[in-house]
């Protein structure tokens, strides 16, 4: 994985609530073991109508939708089925966070793990933010992992939790294999040291 770095970005409104994981890859898509191609498949169902023209009205068929690496979600994003391919088709289209006031668990746990980042809001700044893009669909923000801090397009700053392992694995660009390879000379020093003391008693 890359390196999570500050950046600014538009923002691609979807004010939905309860959006499940089924909308966001639909359940025909998940024979693949691959991310390659799912960003085409994100929210398939309603981002194509009828012999699979494009929905005009979506966001992610506007050219503000294009633009964005910022999803602005309803509330409890990510509900329902447990599929690691959601964050992958959010990252393969080209999003690195999802602003929501809430996520399912499991899906918050997922993303983490694929340097997808879910920042919680609360409800008055998660407003703001839809009403900011109302008002200019070019309006950004600006998204600071290390400090935990989004900068809103008024200037303003809300601060988001994060879990301290995952915010380390992102910043560091490692999952969970890649942060136990770093402890290499550690673990090896340890078991050099443990073989030597079961050698000293035998």
């Amino acid at each position: 994985m890359e390196k999570f770095t500050t950046f600014t970005s538009r923002l691609a409104p979807l004010p939905i609530d309860n959006i499940d994981t089924d909308q966001i890859i639909p359940a025909r898509f998940l024979k693949t073991i691959s991310k390659a191609g799912l960003g085409d498949q994100l929210f398939f169902d309603w981002r194509y109508g009828a012999e699979a023209k494009p929905n005009p009205d979506f966001i992610l068929n506007k050219p503000e939708g294009h633009a964005a690496q910022v999803l602005l979600a309803g509330d409890n994003f990510g509900c329902g089925s447990s599929r690691e391919h959601a964050p992958w088709a959010l990252t393969q289209y080209g999003f690195r966070a999802v602003i929501s006031t809430s996520f399912a668990d499991i899906f918050r746990g997922n993303s983490l793990k694929n340097s997808l980042l879910p920042i919680i809001v609360p409800a008055d700044a998660h407003k703001a933010l839809f009403a900011a893009i109302a008002a200019d669909p070019a309006a950004t923000v600006t998204v600071n992992l290390a400090e935990q801090k989004l900068t809103l397009p008024n200037g303003s700053t809300v601060t988001f939790p994060i879990d301290e392992f995952a915010k380390y694995c992102m910043l560091e660009g490692v999952d969970e294999l890649g942060y136990i390879l770093q402890q290499a000379p550690e673990i090896a020093a340890y078991e050099a040291k443990r073989t030597l003391s079961i050698d000293t008693l035998a």
